[in-house]
């Protein structure tokens, strides 16, 4: 009797255990979307709260790794009193199946609101619940090279 109460418990919690894989999406979407407007409402504090303490941020090929690299980069695009020298949103976001790790890329645009880039971050679930970045990367959208004249 006690197998058969232990069995369906453990079905009845492993039913609403199940990770609803959309959901997850959307938090790292929004995850994405508020680190986004940290930049645009000039906020270095709440920008570094979205960095994962072991994070890399790939850098044009020169890594910074760890949380405290990444900030004393990354503050010098928060000058006060100055406009967001840059703008990204997501436009793919996906997640793994056990709904941990997530993948948001998007374009990033100048002030113009010109694509000049297209980042991609890689989101870890954190103890806490929160989405933090643990890799982060951007892609010029440089001009392609002309073909050579025949």
């Amino acid at each position: 009797m006690r197998a058969i109460a232990a069995t369906l418990l453990f079905v009845a919690f492993g039913a609403q255990a199940e990770i609803d894989l959309e959901q997850r999406r959307q938090e790292v979407a929004a995850a994405e979307r508020a680190f986004a407007k940290t930049m645009a409402d000039r906020d270095y504090q709440a920008f570094m709260g979205f960095v994962a303490e072991d994070a890399v941020f790939l850098n044009g090929g020169q890594p910074l790794r760890g949380k405290a690299a990444i900030g004393a980069h990354w503050q010098q695009f928060f000058k006060p009193d100055t406009p967001a020298p840059f703008a990204w949103g997501p436009d793919l976001v996906d997640v793994v199946m056990g709904g941990d790790l997530g993948h948001s890329e998007g374009p990033v645009t100048n002030l113009d609101g010109q694509p000049i880039a297209r980042f991609t971050s890689t989101w870890r679930r954190e103890a806490d619940g929160e989405w933090r970045i643990v890799f982060d990367n951007g892609a010029c959208l440089c001009a392609k090279p002309e073909a050579p004249a025949e």
